[in-house]
């Protein structure tokens, strides 16, 4: 058996599936192995499997078995395994260390790499795997590796001729399921002589 997959979020007493089988008298249904933790319960007379506490991802998937017994001779028996799958849930947005950065860039540079911006998420796997982006870029001034973060000049800027400050919204994105959450920093760059 292979229900959908649970959410970590699922309630005690969640339905997991029924396990059925063919058989001429009534059968006893228990789970046999695999369920160490205590997870699951399943009732001995409809092989319904419920959820019997709050889900941790860290122990799924799992596979455990379940023994369907006859009610009149008990050496008659079948095993069948389930395997569960949780979904982990996308619980956190990423932070960047601060919303709010200054940083001075000298004018007429070649473009060049202005500073490396950091987020967490406290997230594990793909949840917590973040990308970097631009939000507001001053047209082609700005550009974000991102997969490192670093923010880099495009142009050169002349501090007589061109603002002397710029304000470049970054955003640091997670891979979440099911859906996906931003962080997001400003970066003031300014123009020094």
């Amino acid at each position: 058996y292979q229900p959908p997959p649970l959410s970590e979020k699922a309630p005690p007493d969640t339905f997991v599936v029924q396990i059925s089988v063919s058989h001429k008298v009534p059968v006893s249904y228990s789970i046999v192995s695999g369920d160490e933790q205590g997870y699951f319960i399943i009732s001995s007379s409809t092989g319904i499997i419920r959820t019997r506490k709050n889900l941790n991802p860290e122990d799924f998937p799992m596979t455990f078995k379940v023994q369907a017994t006859d009610s009149s001779i008990s050496s008659i028996s079948n095993e069948v395994e389930v395997n569960v799958e949780v979904i982990d849930e996308n619980d956190f947005p990423p932070v960047f260390t601060s919303s709010l950065l200054e940083v001075t860039l000298k004018e007429n540079l070649t473009a060049t790499q202005i500073i490396q911006l950091k987020a967490q998420d406290n997230d594990t796997g793909r949840n917590g795997f973040l990308t970097y982006g631009i939000l507001n870029g001053h047209g082609l001034k700005f550009r974000i590796n991102e997969t490192t973060g670093i923010l880099y000049s495009n142009a050169t800027f002349d501090y007589e001729e061109e603002p002397t400050e710029y304000q470049v919204v970054i955003y640091a994105e997670d891979d979440g399921i099911p859906e996906k959450k931003r962080g997001y920093c400003t970066v003031v760059i300014k123009i020094i002589d």
